[in-house]
């Protein structure tokens, strides 16, 4: 016999099979155990949440010779056929593909003829707001006065798209998102009947990522259980499997965000990427991270609604004590908007690598709300308490470059200008090449040049001007390696050593120097 999936193999067959559902499951016993069963129902929530197994179930019991407080036997022939899928009582369509006028006309023909078996000829509607307009007036009438053998059960995942018409005229069902506790409870179950080897963080990981879905929490029990066949399955069988990250993964992204160590993130996410992880599913589980986070933050009692362990709570405890809600909100919202438009993008990772410098600048944001400002005065709070000083030499650094800015603004004129002699002929073949030199570096080296001003200092240097210590930092780093590579870079590419200094300067102070890439055309610069 070939193999059957198990949300196939183990769906319910009675009421009490049924998870996670028992406002629904109580009601429809209690109609069927005293005989108030309506004409027509309709189940809506969703997907994987049980709309349809119920449907089969409540067909079931109201034709059942012998149910069993208000459940089906399962044991008479009436059930068995249904089981089986060869009653002529139970009609199952898919509104998504028979969508049309004419296939509810065909109903509406057919339910003038009383059921040759049982007491109910039961039609199972699926994805029912897919059917046309015209196909919902048609419906109308006979949904209104079927029949009294005739029962309709509408199944939907999109509720509001059902025409109130029809709403009125069913009793509505909502089905509840089932709880990670109860998933994983019956994974364990059925993991117990398959005689498989699981651990209990495994089986709870699975069910956290099928997101209320039961169905789908057993889709992937099976493909995990699929690939490690006959093997353990292990918390890190489980994330190899589902190209998913260990919660520690986030605990150090969130450091590398709450430090503003942009280099950080930007190097987690390649280390990600190269593991082969999912960077949608990434950003989607960091949210949710950031999340718990904040429902700890908010009460003493979250650790119950953040569904953690007990090993990872003082951990997180201790990291949402030092950041505001307001900053965990803007982190929420930057990456919740950046996982909508990653969706359908090319360049996902550059998208993701973009935003998260963003979460560690507060002032790149458009708008400078509350959490922003917070976020702003925590880093310069940071700083001080590290010992750096916040523009402590802007005097120095102005005499510094005071010849320089001579050379870029003219002394009446706020006029940006560069004087032929100033900028010598092999800063300008650096310029004139920048976009090549750029494509020779990686990622990260090309996001913090991006940020970098290129200023021509008296002495005759190249100088990249940052506003933000980390950049600098990046090519300071294990004794200037970084610049170091860079200038092998330029000096392959116009043949001639070129010195290259950086340093730090306020905002406002950058704002006086003009970058020579945008004097220097570079269509106009030829390196002889």
């Amino acid at each position: 016999m070939s193999y059957m999936a198990l949300y196939r193999k183990f769906r319910p067959n009675g009421f009490d099979d049924v998870k996670g559902q028992e406002h629904i499951v109580t009601t429809l016993k209690n109609e069927i155990r005293t005989g108030r069963i309506g004409h027509a129902y309709l189940f809506c929530g969703t997907r994987g949440t049980g709309k349809t197994s119920v449907a089969k179930i409540l067909a079931k019991a109201v034709n059942c010779e012998q149910p069993v407080n208000g459940s089906p036997c399962n044991e008479c022939q009436m059930c068995q056929k249904i089981s089986s899928q060869t009653s002529m009582n139970v009609v199952e369509i898919d509104a998504a593909s028979n969508n049309g006028v004419a296939n509810i006309r065909d109903i509406i023909d057919e339910v003038q003829y009383s059921p040759t078996e049982g007491k109910y000829r039961v039609y199972i509607i699926d994805e029912v707001h897919m059917l046309s307009s015209g196909a919902f007036n048609a419906l109308l009438k006979t949904l209104e006065e079927p029949p009294s053998y005739v029962i309709f059960i509408l199944a939907t995942t999109e509720a509001h798209k059902i025409p109130i018409t029809i709403l009125s005229r069913c009793q509505r069902y909502d089905f509840k998102r089932i709880s990670i506790d109860i998933i994983a409870e019956r994974l364990r179950e059925l993991v117990d009947k398959e005689q498989t080897e699981a651990e209990e963080k495994a089986l709870r990981y699975i069910a956290k990522t099928a997101d209320g879905s039961l169905r789908d929490a057993l889709s992937l029990l099976d493909r995990c259980i699929a690939f490690y066949i006959d093997q353990k399955l292990t918390y890190d069988n489980v994330l190899d499997v589902l190209a998913a990250v260990d919660t520690e993964v986030y605990s150090r992204m969130f450091e590398y965000v709450a430090a503003a160590n942009a280099i950080g993130c930007i190097s987690l996410i390649d280390e990600m990427m190269a593991a082969g992880r999912d960077i949608s599913r990434f950003i989607s589980e960091f949210i949710w991270y950031l999340r718990n986070l904040l429902i700890i933050g908010a009460s003493a009692e979250g650790s119950d609604m953040a569904d953690i362990s007990s090993e990872q709570f003082p951990v997180m405890q201790e990291q949402a004590k030092r950041v505001d809600a307001d900053i965990l909100i803007r982190y929420i919202h930057i990456l919740s908007e950046l996982l909508n438009r990653i969706r359908y993008s090319a360049q996902k990772r550059v998208l993701a690598e973009v935003d998260f410098i963003k979460l560690c600048r507060p002032q790149m944001d458009e708008v400078q709300d509350l959490s922003t400002i917070i976020s702003r005065i925590n880093m310069l709070e940071q700083k001080l308490e590290e010992g750096i000083a916040i523009n402590s030499d802007a005097n120095s650094k102005l005499e510094e470059s005071e010849t320089a800015q001579r050379n870029v603004f003219s002394k009446n004129d706020d006029t940006p200008k560069i004087l032929p002699k100033a900028v010598p002929e092999d800063i300008k073949a650096v310029i004139g090449n920048w976009q090549k030199i750029l494509n020779q570096c990686d990622r990260v080296e090309q996001t913090m040049l991006f940020n970098a001003k290129k200023v021509v200092s008296d002495d005759g240097d190249l100088i990249l001007q940052f506003t933000d210590s980390v950049d600098e930092g990046y090519f300071r780093q294990d004794d200037n390696k970084q610049l170091e590579a860079l200038k092998s870079v330029i000096s392959n590419m116009i043949g001639k050593d070129v010195s290259i200094k950086t340093r730090t300067i306020s905002y406002e102070e950058n704002e006086k120097f003009v970058d020579l890439s945008q004097v220097i055309h570079f269509e106009d610069v030829e390196y002889k």
